[in-house]
């Protein structure tokens, strides 16, 4: 008789399974991920920048390199992300193996076993997959909600965790004024904040807001920078996400406990994908696609939500996201059971996210999540189309 496997793996969602497992199904619409347009990635500037650098680095991208990363990325992330309120390193900057390793290794050096986690409510599956494994509690951060007190909020907790640029899975962005409360909360309390932002910069309507970590860098002026807030990116939504290259940007003492963590997990990011990140910010590749990126998107919200309007309002109420990579509509009926209408959504030939894998507790069944970047307007309607059928069966049988 074999030793059973952690216990943590039996305290997985069976929905996530439900809908990975969905890709299975013939002529499914998948509105689920928080998939890129795949015609987007820059496939033949990629593919000359990588011939280049291996033929001219090629010990650094075949080698094992720095666990902290390539010095050059290190500094040019730490050139982009500084601002007139913000001075930053490179003992600011670690590499990590796409935004994922960044949450693992979060939870690695910040969480004990039953640690307290104070989440943006509700809160990216990812994380909440990523932490699993040290079985932590949680405290919801429900930033719009009445009466929500930053300094109690975060209060007690090993570390505060936000996506302010259009919440996974809200697509909400969170105001100024809040994102200002949170990091003086950091500020008073002494409790990290992670501020996530792979969405940053998929802007379609008004201008950015700034940063929490430049924001608390005001408070703490002069390189390299020393405040609480963790700034964690990717390169997976603007350029493309099998570069596998993401980054933390945080007090020096945080990068090398989070370098201690990464050196047990995987020794090093690969250097040939570093050494293409590093040469396509140096000429500008994210710059030169952004404007055909945010085009695509914003035409696809713009029909996700007409086919929503046309459909699903009868169900559903939701906002129309000023950026990022989703909707999130919420039942008007608070008994209905978004796990059991995805059961009947599969039927119909369509996939979402039910708003139970953001909740740790896997008990909020009242709301749905919808991706718009990775299909067409016609099969985003088309899938609409279908998830309204669906509530028809569920709802009335017929």
């Amino acid at each position: 008789m074999r030793a059973p496997f952690a216990q943590w793996l039996g305290a997985t969602n069976d929905i996530t399974r439900t809908f990975l497992a969905a890709g299975q199904i013939p002529d499914l619409i998948n509105l689920a991920g928080g998939l890129p347009e795949p015609s987007t990635y820059p496939v033949e500037a990629l593919a000359a920048i990588a011939r280049d650098v291996v033929e001219r680095y090629p010990q650094q991208v075949l080698g094992y390199g720095p666990v902290e990363g390539l010095p050059e990325l290190r500094d040019a992330l730490a050139t982009r992300f500084s601002s007139a309120s913000l001075s930053l390193d490179r003992t600011n900057v670690l590499v990590t193996s796409a935004g994922m390793q960044g949450l693992d290794l979060i939870g690695k050096v910040l969480l004990d076993s039953g640690g307290l986690i104070a989440g943006q409510f509700p809160t990216y599956l990812g994380a909440l997959d990523a932490w699993r494994p040290r079985s932590p509690t949680f405290r919801k951060l429900r930033l719009d909600g009445p009466g929500f007190e930053p300094v109690s909020a975060l209060a007690g907790a090993q570390f505060a965790y936000t996506v302010p640029n259009f919440s996974n899975p809200t697509g909400k962005l969170v105001g100024v004024e809040m994102r200002q409360a949170l990091v003086d909360a950091a500020h008073h309390t002494g409790t990290w904040l992670v501020e996530d932002d792979p969405y940053g910069g998929l802007h379609y309507d008004g201008a950015p807001a700034p940063r929490m970590i430049e924001l608390s860098g005001r408070r703490s002026p002069g390189a390299p920078y020393r405040g609480p807030v963790v700034y964690m990116g990717t390169l997976s939504k603007e350029i493309a996400p099998g570069l596998r290259i993401g980054w933390v940007v945080a007090a020096p003492e945080m990068i090398e406990a989070l370098s201690l963590a990464k050196q047990g997990a995987d020794m090093c990011t690969s250097g040939l994908t570093q050494r293409i990140a590093l040469a396509a910010i140096e000429a500008g590749l994210i710059e030169q696609i952004q404007p055909t990126l945010i085009d695509t998107y914003r035409r696809r919200r713009d029909a996700l939500c007409a086919a929503m309007a046309e459909h699903l309002g009868e169900w559903f109420d939701w906002d129309v996201p000023t950026g990022g990579m989703f909707v999130w509509a919420v039942a008007r009926d608070p008994a209905l059971d978004t796990d059991r209408l995805l059961t009947h959504a599969l039927a119909a030939g369509v996939c979402f996210a039910p708003s139970s894998v953001f909740d740790a507790a896997s008990a909020y069944k009242q709301a749905i999540r919808i991706n718009f970047t990775y299909n067409s307007p016609e099969r985003l309607a088309q899938g609409v189309r279908r998830l309204a059928g669906a509530l028809r069966t569920m709802t009335t049988g017929s």
